[in-house]
């Protein structure tokens, strides 16, 4: 057999997995041309009300069944102008939920910020990134400097008069395992989803009640309990405030971004098993993600966003904005966007914007 032919015997044998491929990129790109959430932004007064049943149906699974949240207190620290504590409050599962606490010393009520931890492909802190812990934490403290100018972020706000709430998400610090790494995410994702749950329904749930207990202490006040995140932090706050009206501001910072966008060839959503902790079953056919955040509407939203940012399109960052502006018409001086210079992190620069704007609506 010439070598002639042997190249074109082994191209014919290849045709039908390339043929395969092809037609799976296809049908892949077929849908996503036709595809438009049911749901999208409307202006009519319905809109509203129809979005935020389907997506608490959607999102919040189990959700909040108002249960006791068990508070328990396993140490606390006086730190001069503020009060630090470690607890367990009862999950959505039933299960433990460790938290960090922060009150500040003076007469309260205080306003209040329930925060949201990142998901960094780093699982053994979770709260930690965010508060400072009660013991040396070596870990933690290399992840503030990385990503917060080396600022907690709860330091921030309780130093200005906020009491402060991180939980650690199902998988994050003490709710993880030793050496659960990335890899580790499909196991868990596919593991809840035979028994009926998905992941990032049970990570909503459990913010939902960490925020219904911040507004249940006594000395918080309940009509001014914001939400503010970082990276999938963000994603949890702005989500966690369109479908809990209860939430009364959210700062957002480095996650907001079309659906499109993020289904571009090589975007981060494609790669890895990052994406089970951060997506809903079905809510893709309902709303993309800025319609998920204009049920946040009148209520005060702050985003932050970046175009050195390599995990988010930035056309695709300001086409959200863009879309989201619609939503708060005759509310204007409630939304407001911040493009940064510094890529995916949320500086000593932007907390300090971020506490202001916490500030004035508190």
């Amino acid at each position: 057999m010439t070598l002639a032919r042997r190249h074109a015997l082994a191209g014919l044998a290849a045709w039908p997995l390339l043929a395969r491929a092809e037609a799976l990129d296809d049908a892949l790109a077929g849908l996503q041309r036709r595809w438009h959430p049911r749901l999208a932004w409307r202006p009519d007064a319905g809109w509203h009300d129809e979005a935020l049943a389907v997506a608490q149906r959607l999102v919040l699974r189990p959700g909040d069944d108002g249960s006791s949240l068990a508070t328990e207190v396993m140490a606390e620290q006086d730190r001069g102008p503020h009060l630090a504590q470690a607890l367990t409050l009862r999950g959505a599962l039933g299960d433990r939920v460790p938290a960090l606490f922060l009150r500040p010393q003076g007469p309260g009520p205080h306003p209040a910020v329930l925060l949201l931890h990142d998901h960094g492909a780093r699982f053994d802190i979770g709260k930690e990134k965010l508060i400072r812990p009660l013991t040396a934490n070596p870990a933690a403290a290399a992840w503030a400097q990385r990503w917060f100018g080396g600022a907690f972020v709860g330091d921030t706000l309780v130093n200005a008069g906020f009491a402060v709430l991180a939980i650690d998400a199902l998988g994050w610090g003490e709710r993880s395992r030793p050496g659960f790494a990335k890899d580790d995410q499909q196991a868990l994702a596919n593991h809840l989803m035979q028994l009926g749950r998905h992941w990032a329904g049970i990570i909503a749930s459990d913010d939902l009640r960490a925020h219904r207990w911040l507004r249940e202490q006594p000395d918080v006040d309940a009509g001014h309990v914001a939400v503010l995140g970082f990276s999938m932090g963000a994603l949890r706050a702005w989500q966690l405030a369109g479908v809990c009206p209860a939430v009364s501001a959210c700062v957002a910072s480095h996650w907001m971004c079309t659906r499109e966008g993020l289904l571009r060839a090589g975007e981060h959503t494609l790669q890895g098993q990052s994406a089970f902790s951060m997506v809903h079953p079905g809510l893709g056919a309902e709303l993309d993600h800025p319609d998920m955040a204009a049920l946040i509407a009148p209520r005060p939203l702050l985003l932050f966003g970046s175009p050195q940012d390599r995990l988010f399109p930035w056309d695709a960052t300001q086409a959200a904005w863009t879309q989201l502006a619609r939503a708060w018409q005759g509310h204007e001086d409630a939304f407001a966007t911040r493009p940064t210079p510094s890529g995916h992190r949320f500086d000593r620069e932007q907390q300090a914007v971020a506490t202001a704007w916490l500030s004035r609506w508190a």
